[in-house]
């Protein structure tokens, strides 16, 4: 991706310039989630049952038919499940997901591809586990159609955002360099651009939080984009024709103007008011539907996308480097150890042919001898496997609980990579922690990915 060739560049707003605390987020939203629950007609118990904010991670795939949760490999094979908290034998794994092909994409399976999602899912594994102490026959399906809308009434009504905006420093946290990035931008000669499906209200009070008093050159978080549209409704946005709401005079119009708020619009007309197009123009979003992969598929913005979780992810990569070091020459060593027990269970076949030679005569008893040297190097050789794979089983258990108690890293599964990490592979491209990192480059930068190696060349 080469920055210079980038006129303009926009931004979401929740999960992207706007880094909520998640564990704060997630409580407020589990307790407003329940409580709605409860109100339909399910056991006042679920007010008390225990949840855990720490349970889910991004890149989970929900199984409405079992009741299950699931993390799979770029190739759809399910490495990790759980019911509930219960976490699943691989008889189970297999019996379930490994004797048809799985497809995602029917009715029975929901993606868990954003932070804001974290929170159902949180609320779907502590009701699998209580429904079921009933002994009663529980509907999986309804109850997270149920509890999806209930999330979604929450942050409607203002159970959730009436909170966050009322402490925005408990659940928010204010990046000092947001600003620079910013003004790094616009000094450069870029356009910048807010696209977001907040409401304008909750817009204004949240950039006034992230920008406001920043940077003495800018008196309000509007001075620093060329353009704002909010409530866009992503992923819509991007091949609908809705059109623009002008928020101070009501007016709808299909020509977006600088300096002014709005409302809805549609990506034709949006890109025609920017006057830039295709890969000029860099988005910028946390999610891997909505914001990445439509932008891509409906246009070609380059994308960028936000992973909050990358933070932790390089911590542990660093905290544990010998250990990675050590799992990774134990693979190479079982390679070998694999290589040699092929070659002597070749070399056994080929001297049971030969004892089969029933012309053997006195020569019978010298490959009975080498029968049997044969039988015990694979024995040994088998020996040593054994040894490798229980110590990498432990070591490469140890590095998961490393990364998260439940799922691992979120951008593999076991030696593959995840399916999230696959997805971001495939429309991310650039990924970072937070925006304000791309201060640390110049707006000219081209970033340039390592030369891509395919098996053959490894």
């Amino acid at each position: 991706m080469r920055l210079d060739q980038v006129k303009a560049v926009g931004f979401d707003m929740d999960y992207t310039l706007a880094i909520y605390r998640q564990a704060e987020m997630d409580r407020q939203s589990i307790e407003a989630t329940v409580s709605k629950l409860v109100e339909r007609g399910y056991p006042e118990s679920l007010s008390t049952m225990k949840y855990r904010t720490d349970f889910p991670i991004r890149g989970l795939l929900i199984d409405r038919k079992l009741g299950n949760v699931l993390k799979m490999d770029r190739y759809r094979y399910v490495k990790t499940a759980y019911h509930g908290f219960r976490k699943l034998t691989r008889e189970e794994r297999r019996s379930a997901y490994h004797t048809r092909r799985l497809r995602p994409g029917t009715g029975r399976y929901h993606w868990v591809d954003t932070l804001y999602a974290l929170s159902e899912v949180a609320v779907y594994a502590a009701a699998v586990d209580q429904l079921d102490a009933y002994d009663t026959p529980v509907d999986y399906g309804q109850l997270f159609t149920d509890i999806r809308e209930c999330a979604d009434l929450s942050h409607q009504d203002g159970s959730i955002l009436d909170f966050v905006l009322a402490d925005l420093p408990r659940y928010v946290e204010r990046d000092p360099e947001l600003g620079v990035l910013l003004h790094k931008l616009r000094s450069a000669g870029k356009r910048l651009f807010l696209l977001t499906n907040s409401g304008p209200e909750y817009t204004e009070e949240m950039m006034s939080f992230l920008l406001g008093g920043s940077l003495e050159e800018y008196p309000s978080w509007r001075n620093y984009f060329d353009y704002v549209v909010t409530a866009s409704k992503k992923p819509s946005f991007f091949t609908g024709k809705a059109p623009f709401t002008d928020v101070e005079s009501g007016e709808e119009t299909r020509e977006a103007e600088r300096g002014r708020l709005y409302t809805g619009g549609n990506f034709s007309d949006f890109q025609r008011s920017l006057g830039y197009t295709g890969d000029e123009v860099l988005y910028v979003g946390d999610h891997i539907y909505g914001d990445v992969l439509r932008a891509k598929k409906e246009s070609t913005w380059r994308t960028a996308m936000i992973i909050q979780e990358m933070d932790d992810e390089l911590r542990v990569l660093r905290e544990h480097a010998i250990s990675f070091e050590r799992s990774a020459s134990l693979e190479q060593a079982r390679g070998a150890v694999q290589d040699q027990l092929r070659e002597q269970q070749a070399r056994l076949k080929r001297v049971e042919r030969k004892l089969g030679d029933a012309e053997l005569g006195t020569e019978k008893a010298s490959w009975e001898a080498k029968r049997v040297l044969h039988r015990r190097s694979i024995d040994r050789l088998r020996s040593q496997l054994k040894e490798l794979d229980a110590e990498r089983l432990e070591l490469d258990d140890a590095l998961d609980q490393a990364f998260h108690p439940f799922w691992g890293s979120v951008f593999k599964a076991g030696s593959e990579v995840s399916s999230f990490g696959n997805q971001i592979e495939q429309y991310a491209g650039i990924y970072t922690s937070r925006a304000s990192n791309l201060a640390q480059y110049s707006p000219m930068h081209y970033f340039e990915s390592p030369r891509h190696r395919m098996p053959h060349e490894v």
